[in-house]
């Protein structure tokens, strides 16, 4: 068996010249109409990789994999715990996106040439989408939440990109059209396929929100280019009676690490609440990671606190280290437990509460807590992301004056 296993996942190599390399178009089938996205096979080296690509972004997965001798492709996803099991049938794929943290999978369909997303034809739109728009999403138990809607709209075109900022986060990079006064916007980056569907009435957005197989919510957007969020920085707090942090996690060889360690005294500590499996999370760390690189020889620590899908030490240990070698990060990473919310809040009882991956504390020299700043509004968020790093930098830069 052992055998077969390795002879299974080959590198795809040029014994698969019948695998064509171009413009590709996926599809994960639901019943929400399917999440498609756009990629592109190249090869390189003698092998392939993956392109998928959302709006402004382009992500590489290049371990693609072949069983020798058939026409068997599996993509790992990056960092996240899943792949892509395709059969090539001609110029076409099928199979599915499979999760194999909680072995569930999604049907997937995949067609060689096909350069459009959800259309192969359209018309221009007499309406522009383009601006800020205040939206309610309500979720299948009736809960509402806000968010704000960001588009770029080319009526030429019919593209639309975007994304859409709520209290815990964005929905990173959505690429879509708009078709007869409706819009269509969709992503796939590996770990989330989300769909977004609504129609334009009475100068509203009236439409639907779909992850994965699922429908989460219905949601309502109106015209506000005043449109404002709750202060990130009031979400998450300390309980009253508290002003520190305190824990005791063991790093990714087994140590114990806590904050009163020698390591971080009279140093300015930056806490990351953390998931290999968050893309906003991923998006955060791309940032800590190469800012760490330019400041680490400043009385500055950064530790990430993962909070993992399964309660297995070694899992985790592995699903971060694949963080850690992707983005080269030179910072400190412990397993804190898993991300199941009742269990993930148990691991810090100071705190109100864990409502967001990731979740960013700033602690002073002295070890108080100073600011704590729920979600992550990533590079998709445009100026919300230019804002962002700059009063991250601003209070860190008071912080090391004092």
């Amino acid at each position: 068996m052992k055998r077969v296993f390795w002879i299974f996942l080959l590198p795809i190599t040029l014994f698969s010249q019948n695998l064509p390399t171009g413009t590709w178009r996926f599809v994960l089938e639901n019943a929400g109409g399917g999440i498609p996205f756009n990629a592109e096979i190249l090869q390189k080296n003698q092998k392939f990789l993956l392109r998928i690509h959302n709006a402004d972004e382009s992500i590489d997965f290049d371990e693609v994999l072949v069983s020798e001798g058939k026409d068997s492709i599996f993509v790992p996803m990056n960092t996240f715990d899943a792949c892509l099991a395709l059969r090539l049938e001609g110029k076409q794929m099928r199979g599915a996106y499979k999760r194999h943290y909680n072995q569930t999978s999604q049907p997937l369909k995949a067609y060689f040439g096909e350069k459009y997303r959800f259309f192969a034809e359209n018309k221009p739109s007499q309406i522009d989408f383009s601006g800020k728009w205040e939206v309610s999403f309500t979720n299948s138990e009736g809960r509402t939440y806000p968010a704000i809607a960001l588009f770029k709209h080319d009526t030429k075109t019919s593209k639309i990109t975007g994304t859409f900022l709520t209290t815990t986060g964005d929905y990173r990079f959505l690429e879509g059209e708009v078709m007869n006064n409706s819009l269509y916007l969709s992503t796939f980056d590996g770990a989330f396929a989300f769909l977004f569907k609504a129609n334009f009435e009475n100068n509203e957005l009236k439409g639907e929100f779909w992850s994965a197989m699922n429908k989460q919510a219905t949601w309502i957007a109106r015209r506000n280019e005043n449109a404002t969020l709750p202060d990130a920085s009031k979400i998450t707090y300390l309980k009253e009676g508290y002003d520190k942090i305190e824990f005791s996690f063991p790093d990714l060889s087994g140590k114990k690490v806590s904050l009163t360690d020698e390591k971080y005294q009279n140093k300015v500590v930056i806490l990351q609440i953390f998931g290999s499996w968050c893309p906003n999370c991923i998006d955060e760390t791309a940032f800590l990671a190469e800012w760490y690189r330019k400041n680490k020889k400043k009385p500055v620590a950064i530790i990430a606190l993962a909070y993992e899908r399964k309660a297995d030490f070694e899992y985790a240990k592995k699903m971060v280290e694949k963080v850690v070698k992707r983005f080269n990060v030179e910072y400190d990473f412990l397993i804190a437990g898993t991300n199941e919310k009742d269990i993930a809040e148990k691991t810090l009882p100071m705190l109100n509460g864990i409502f967001s991956y990731p979740t960013t504390i700033f602690i002073d020299k002295k070890g108080k807590v100073r600011k704590i700043h729920t979600g992550f509004s990533g590079p998709s968020t445009g100026e919300y992301y230019k804002t962002w790093r700059q009063e991250f930098n601003e209070l860190i830069n008071t912080l090391l004056k004092e």
